[in-house]
């Protein structure tokens, strides 16, 4: 709701008199919310979003416009946009009625025109944005994103906002190489298991992370490191000669924190993923 206030003015005479202060207020008719269909973010991840819009009012509502902040922020004077917006992912939907997709503007901002809320009605707005490379990928990291609903028949814009928080946690990936490429039988070969964490959290023993694979054709005569200290079964993994299946003991897998730095000029992040290399040498 606004409060508004208005004072007249009489002269006569040279002389001037001011009437007391009328109050009056304006009762908002139409409401909004904004919610996303999940708390947490990472990077490159879809976050699917939903405006609500509720007329209270007795007269239908026409020519509105919603316009998505897309979590705009300020770097060194200049707005950057952590979302963008998913092309074709709107659905538009009048009294719980999917209509004709709305006029889209991706930007930033993004802006939907056209849309319509019946009296004593509602409207729902349904897209996806994606997170990009201004989103804050760092522990603690947010993006809040607004959505401001104006048009005629509004005395002031309404606005909606909604935080999500970046993922706490390690992100793990596994890359497998061997050395030589090209053996002979009864020599000896090392696969070399670099394992990366994109996440802003180490993966600690808790997380119970562990490597197996297959060895095809076997191996004999292991002798596996890690970050380059040797490891000894069973304590730090098993093995089984018979088929070639190997085991890294649960835990025993840990990959420090990703860093991330933020250009101060442009607002990109930049990630540098936390590094562990796992090798196995044996013979063939």
């Amino acid at each position: 709701m606004a409060i508004f206030t208005n004072r007249a003015t009489l002269t006569y005479n040279d002389v001037t008199r001011n009437s007391n202060i009328a109050t009056g207020e304006i009762l908002e008719v139409l409401s909004a919310s904004k919610t996303a269909v999940v708390d947490e973010y990472g990077i490159n991840d879809d976050i699917t979003y939903i405006v609500s819009i509720v007329n209270s009012g007795t007269t239908a509502l026409t020519g509105l416009s919603v316009t998505d902040s897309l979590g705009a922020y300020t770097v060194n004077e200049t707005t950057v946009y952590p979302l963008s917006y998913v092309m074709d992912s709107v659905k538009y939907y009048v009294n719980g009625v999917l209509q004709a997709t709305p006029t889209v503007t991706a930007g930033p901002p993004l802006v939907f025109d056209g849309l319509s809320v019946p009296a004593q009605g509602n409207a729902m707005l349904v897209y996806a944005a994606s997170v990009n490379e201004f989103a804050s990928p760092t522990e603690g990291g947010t993006i809040t994103n607004t959505a401001t609903v104006s048009g005629d028949g509004l005395t002031t814009p309404v606005t909606a906002t909604e935080t999500v928080t970046a993922v706490n946690g390690p992100d793990l990936s596994i890359d497998k190489s061997i050395s030589p490429s090209t053996v002979t039988d009864n020599s000896r070969v090392t696969y070399t298991f670099t394992i990366r964490n994109y996440g802003n959290q180490p993966a600690e023993a808790t997380d119970n992370a562990s490597v197996t694979d297959i060895f095809d054709p076997i191996l004999t005569d292991l002798a596996v490191t890690f970050n380059g200290a040797v490891w000894t079964e069973p304590t730090n993994y098993t093995y089984d000669e018979s088929t070639g299946t190997f085991v890294t003991v649960p835990g025993q897998i840990t990959v420090p924190a990703a860093t991330f730095t933020q250009d101060p000029v442009t607002g990109v992040y930049t990630t540098v993923p936390g590094v562990s290399v796992l090798t196995v040498e044996g013979t063939i």
